[in-house]
């Protein structure tokens, strides 16, 4: 056997998918190592990125199910829906937002430990959880909306989800102390409302429902406990895009998040911009540039905080691995 064919001599296994993936000994390419490049830009436009989304949205993945949000702003950033569908070919809300499955994927692959246990504190949709559990990490979220819990455990169950390592609690996440010890969990993964981005309730303890100033008080603790439940040594990660007031003016939830979050034991470690689909935003940029120079927002922000000594952050993680 030659050189050249022991270095192309190929296996397989099958992927997460059920597929037969050819698994070579290659590697240095960055999609092979990490599934995609780990720039500070992530663009979920490229092929590769809407490859991977489609096969995640063809397990049957229905975060759409139980989100009667009602948009106050023209909503840009997940998958926008139209009349045509989504990937799978069914039919949805126009104004449903979809959180993006090849991100959580990314994100638990790159910043959780093995078979590590996830916190969501604002578990509306179905996605993250159900991510979580196909790639056999442990998962806990709360959420305000009866509706919405009920909707992820259906579709969980269609899915034949571990529900031993699967939890949806329905409650205000200002409650997390009944339900999670502190430094338990050992990643927070969250999209928290983006304040009137989309109405969930008329509750009143509903962040989406709430002036600003209780908006910006109510989402600080809930932010401060949950990374209190966080293990030391671990990453918290945050997906969040500002928004802009009715008098047109950036709210800065950005800012306001970090601030939440950093502390002397907590630093913010990795910023991720994370590109999305143009969808409409083609359409609005002449009307909204001409009419008050204001730029369509086509990015979201993943921000990454870590909580303790960053030296050690080799010792408890190990190489990434995404031949599964």
């Amino acid at each position: 056997m030659t050189l050249n064919s022991k270095i192309f001599k190929a296996s397989y296994q099958c992927n997460i998918f059920g597929e037969m993936e050819e698994i070579t000994p290659i590697k240095g390419i960055l999609e092979q190592k990490f599934l995609i490049p780990p720039f500070s830009v992530l663009d979920c436009k490229q092929g590769y990125w809407q490859d991977r989304k489609r096969k995640w949205c063809e397990l049957g993945i229905k975060s759409e199910l139980g989100r009667n949000a009602q948009s106050y702003h023209m909503k840009n950033w997940t998958d926008k829906k139209s009349e045509s569908g989504d990937l799978s070919g069914n039919k949805l809300p126009s104004d449903t937002s979809i959180f993006d499955p090849v991100l959580c994927e990314v994100c638990y692959k790159w910043f959780n430990v093995e078979n590590g246990i996830i916190y969501d504190p604002f578990a509306g949709g179905s996605v993250r959880g159900i991510v979580a559990n196909l790639l056999n990490y442990n998962y806990i979220g709360i959420d305000l909306s009866e509706q919405q819990i009920e909707a992820n455990i259906n579709n969980a169950q269609e899915l034949n989800c571990n529900f031993n390592n699967l939890k949806w609690i329905n409650d205000d996440s200002m409650n997390a102390d009944k339900y999670l010890k502190n430094e338990s969990v050992d990643m927070i993964f969250t999209c928290p409302p983006y304040y009137d981005l989309e109405i969930y309730s008329n509750k009143p303890n509903d962040l989406s429902n709430m002036n600003f100033e209780n908006f910006v008080e109510n989402y600080s603790l809930i932010l401060q406990n949950a990374f209190k439940k966080l293990k030391n040594n671990r990453f918290g990660i945050v997906v969040i895009g500002d928004v802009r007031d009715k008098k047109g003016k950036y709210r800065n939830l950005i800012d306001i998040t970090k601030n939440a979050i950093i502390n002397d034991n907590i630093c913010f470690y990795n910023d991720i911009i994370l590109l999305t689909s143009l969808a409409s935003a083609s359409l609005r940029a002449e009307q909204q540039m001409s009419c008050s120079r204001k730029v369509v927002k086509i990015h979201q922000n993943v921000l990454v905080f870590y909580k303790g000594n960053p030296s050690e952050i080799r010792n408890n993680y190990k190489s990434l691995n995404f031949d599964y």
